[in-house]
């Protein structure tokens, strides 16, 4: 078996969104090899669940790292990858999708018009 690589580990985020079974971190990194991050079409609208777990990741994003840069390390890929690309931008050109070292920016102009309810100091669930 293959040892697993190191992830930083995000202390302090939500696991995930309570009363739903959708995961926000994962627990360890996968020694199959890293899930990559892509761009995926997001088809939740407005007012419905999937948008709210969007809402939610996006509001923990905000409050745990602001408009700072922030490392990949143990946030589920899935997740990233319904808002990269647009909310979630790379920070470097050659972004690896495969690496848990990659780093993120929140790119706020875009997610306060998505999102505007991640901004605000408490999220509702």
């Amino acid at each position: 078996m293959s040892k697993a690589p190191d992830m930083i580990k995000h202390r302090g985020f939500p696991s995930g969104m309570p009363g739903t079974g959708v995961q926000f971190t994962i627990r360890r990194a996968n020694d199959k090899g890293v899930t990559p991050i892509k761009t995926l079409p997001r088809k939740a609208r407005p007012g419905t669940k999937e948008h709210r777990i969007d809402a939610a990741f996006l509001h923990a994003l905000w409050h745990q790292f602001g408009a700072e840069p922030f490392v990949r390390g143990n946030l589920d890929a899935a997740r990233l990858s319904l808002l990269f690309g647009r909310e979630v931008v790379a920070v470097n050109r050659d972004f690896d999708p495969h690496s848990y070292d990659e780093m993120l920016v929140i790119n706020e102009r875009v997610a306060r018009k998505s999102f505007p309810e991640s901004f605000e100091d408490v999220f509702e669930v």
